[in-house]
């Protein structure tokens, strides 16, 4: 039995990883600024300690002696509407820096035996990114630098921080870039959602014969990874002697339209698309429309190389398992409350 630490298990990604470690028999302590919205605690670790991670002192509590692993996916992040607006800029630097400051120097104060931290696609130059039929996201173009976020600039810095610890102090460290991970049991309203709740919540509150709002042309493209896929890559790599940064995530591509078409499909609603951009979208949201990079897509050579295993599951299946999720929810906060 391992004494793992996960940072973040307050999350979607964090909540699944932990739920896995737990059932697999390990000691599991989980440390987020809040609890989880979907996991009862007892079915995810041992201990659920609520606090924020940019205290050094809350860090310095959650990971002492004799720990074997540490998670780090705590970030202050979101989906296209919280990123790509550029008014959370600053929370999202500093919060998320700061906790990978504190985590690199408690993990060697503590001397904790292995390190994982969960970097994004986000980090990728947005100029390899500008045809959204062909997309450039292998691991060694990340330089010359220039992600298209603040929230890229920020993972691409802590990545450089990890693996400076490695060198300097031999930190074991393990980086994974995420390429939009997705599934049950994460945020699926209110803004921080990732494009593939976001549709799936869309179609489950549209009523048959009208449409769904797409942001943008709906051309650009991105790849989507179910979160059970996801979990399973993150502990090969840290059984592998492969530090990264290597991608976690699915080379199917679609195109954002597809991805909705998909969401409806499933729903078997005739609902249509209306695409929203320019100034009709300035002119009801109030701010430019954040649709990211324009093509997206994870490139799975070096995982295939390293670690020996490839994805299995096709967007289809885990969108099918997702949208029944977010149906039920759609109809759960619809139903009238009795008394």
């Amino acid at each position: 039995m391992k004494k793992i630490v996960v940072l973040g298990g307050g999350g979607f990604i964090g909540g699944h990883l932990a739920k896995r470690l737990k059932n697999e028999g390990n000691f599991v302590r989980i440390c987020d600024i809040k609890e989880h919205e979907y996991f009862s605690h007892d079915e995810i670790c041992n201990e659920f300690i609520v606090g924020d991670l940019t205290n050094p002192v809350t860090v310095s509590r959650v990971i002492d002696e004799n720990i074997d692993e540490v998670y780090q996916l705590a970030a202050d992040m979101g989906g296209a509407g919280y990123i790509f607006t550029g008014e959370n800029d600053a929370n999202v630097m500093h919060n998320s820096a700061l906790i990978n400051l504190n985590v690199a120097k408690e993990a060697i104060t503590k001397k904790v035996k292995k390190v994982f931290y969960s970097s994004s696609a986000c980090m990728y130059p947005e100029y390899n990114q500008l045809d959204p039929l062909n997309p450039n996201c292998e691991e060694s173009s990340a330089y010359p630098a220039n992600p298209d976020s603040e929230y890229g600039w920020e993972k691409l810095f802590s990545e450089r921080l990890f693996l400076a610890f490695n060198r300097n102090y031999n930190l074991d460290v393990r980086i994974a870039r995420f390429h939009n991970i997705f599934g049950p049991q994460g945020t699926w309203k209110g803004g921080k959602e990732k494009a593939p709740a976001a549709m799936c919540r869309k179609v489950a509150e549209a009523v048959p014969g009208t449409s769904i709002e797409v942001w943008g042309d709906g051309m650009q493209t991105r790849s989507f990874l179910y979160v059970d896929e996801c979990i399973e890559a993150v502990l090969r790599l840290m059984e592998s002697d492969f530090l990264g940064p290597v991608n976690i995530g699915s080379e199917e591509m679609v195109t954002i339209n597809q991805l909705a078409q998909m969401a409806i499909d499933i729903s078997g609603k005739n609902i249509s698309i209306k695409n929203i951009e320019g100034q009709e979208f300035f002119d009801k949201y109030g701010f430019k429309c954040p649709t990211g990079v324009r093509g997206r897509n994870s490139d799975n050579r070096l995982y295939k190389e390293k670690i020996g295993w490839a994805v299995s599951e096709p967007l289809l299946e885990g969108m099918k398992k997702t949208y029944v999720w977010i149906d039920q929810k759609v109809h759960q906060d619809a139903a009238p409350v009795n008394g």
